[in-house]
């Protein structure tokens, strides 16, 4: 195989921001709700992803890091009408509006499972890597992240030649567009054409369709059909399966919190989909004469309810270097025992996984994001690795010196009436400021253009 094809998932892990907080501002996931208010330790949580990034990279996986997003987001306060000095605007949005200036503290941002869709260049017709910012439009506290995160992702992958990048798709609940948390690419290796798996919670154009009843459906279909057409992909290697409406109403509010893919292999929960047996004879008939794994957790061994309590299948399923399988997954498996036990028996069966490794992310767990929400897939070949910004791939040097910028910056405990503090403003620009230039992205966030 040439330099061009042999290819490798890259993990890039959102990093957890300075103004870390719990709002609970995400209705239909059980876990941001449950804490909000809370206390958080955002150098904590930086801490605690730094050294998940770092165990899965010692593991020998490739792994890479996306910067936070400034908050409070001064720039979308003054859209609404809030004026003055950038002090006085955050003053004045605390006092006059508490609940649209808590959205603009979100720390959402940390989970790039949402930031984008990619499809590899194996998938794509014109053979490059195509990225599609999500528009998150179900929640205005992360619609304002597009804008953002695209010019991140530009600033790393900036090379035309190899990388497309489009806008994200049109803002309202008709294309509302989650990025990769539901989204899974199938394939035998990274560097060939592989299955391309959206799923979506409803149609936003037929209102027969199945759709959840308590909470939103926040991926429709014709956000995953306009995706796959903008990244040019082959009709035949692409497949669309509508999530359980059931699971979306018991809190399941993206499917990477139901199921999760890697390479031949899906784990899911028997209640994932909404017709299980005819997505898993869509995959097979994409993929090809080689037969996929699909390993399905029956409602007998875990229930919902432990399986968005424990976040179960938003872990990682990651390729290690002797081709076996690992999951990467939360403490809060460990300590359910229906969940610690079901792992047990995936080992022993027949299916490709081998390992389960836990970590502990409970600064995400309890905001609502567990070690999947945490990281954005993206297949690059060697060719297109060179090309990539390599400053923001993680190596010891990198390692050390983002915890030290952490340990410089970041406050051990932070409250809800911290965040109009004017003190904390200044503290994460400035190390926001630094962190740019520690990952050569240049002018990316609002208060630097």
């Amino acid at each position: 195989m040439n330099q061009s094809t042999t290819a490798f998932e890259v993990n890039f892990d959102g990093l957890v921001g300075p103004t870390h907080n719990y709002a609970g501002l995400s209705v239909g996931n059980v876990a941001s709700l449950k804490n909000a208010a809370q206390s958080s330790n955002p150098k904590q949580g930086a801490l605690q992803g730094l050294a998940k990034m770092k165990a899965l990279s010692d593991m020998g996986l490739k792994q890479a890091v996306l910067p936070p997003l400034e908050r409070p987001d001064v720039h979308i306060l003054r859209k609404l009408g809030f004026t003055g000095t950038d002090e006085q605007v955050i003053t004045r949005a605390a006092q006059e509006a508490p609940a649209v200036f808590a959205a603009t503290c979100s720390a959402s941002s940390m989970w790039t499972a949402n930031a984008c869709t990619i499809s590899p260049s194996a998938d794509t017709q014109n053979s490059k890597v195509h990225f599609t910012a999500a528009n998150l439009a179900n929640k205005f506290h992360r619609s304002i992240e597009a804008p953002t995160t695209s010019r991140v992702l530009q600033a790393i992958f900036s090379d035309e030649q190899y990388f497309d990048h489009h806008h994200p798709l049109p803002m309202g609940d008709h294309f509302g567009d989650e990025g990769a948390a539901n989204h899974t690419r199938f394939c035998s290796s990274y560097g060939e054409h592989g299955v391309e798996f959206f799923v979506y919670g409803k149609y936003a154009f037929d209102s027969s369709k199945p759709f959840p009843k308590k909470y939103p459906a926040r991926q429709t279909f014709e956000a995953s059909q306009a995706i796959a057409r903008l990244h040019q992909l082959d009709d035949g290697k692409t497949v669309f399966a509508q999530q359980n409406p059931e699971v979306i109403d018991a809190g399941v509010f993206h499917n990477d919190v139901i199921a999760v893919g890697n390479r031949n292999c899906l784990f899911y929960h028997q209640m994932a989909f909404l017709n299980s047996e005819q997505v898993v004879k869509d995959l097979q008939l994409a993929y090809g004469n080689e037969s996929m794994h699909f390993v399905e957790v029956p409602t007998s061994a875990v229930s919902i309810n432990d399986a968005v309590h424990t976040y179960l299948f938003n872990s990682q399923l990651v390729t290690l270097n002797d081709g076996s399988m690992a999951i990467i997954a939360p403490g809060e498996c460990q300590a359910n025992d229906n969940v610690r036990n079901y792992l047990e028996s995936v080992i022993a069966g027949d299916n490709p996984i081998s390992k389960v490794e836990i970590y502990d992310v409970k600064q995400s767990m309890q905001n609502g994001g567990g070690p999947a929400c945490l990281r954005q897939r993206i297949v690059l070949n060697q060719t297109e690795m060179a090309a990539a910004n390599q400053s923001v791939f993680i190596n010891d040097s990198l390692f050390g010196t983002l915890n030290a910028w952490v340990e410089k910056h970041y406050r051990d405990s932070l409250e809800e009436k911290d965040l109009a503090d004017p003190k904390l403003l200044v503290e994460s620009r400035t190390a926001l400021d630094e962190l740019t230039q520690i990952l050569s992205l240049g002018s990316v966030y609002p208060f630097q253009l």
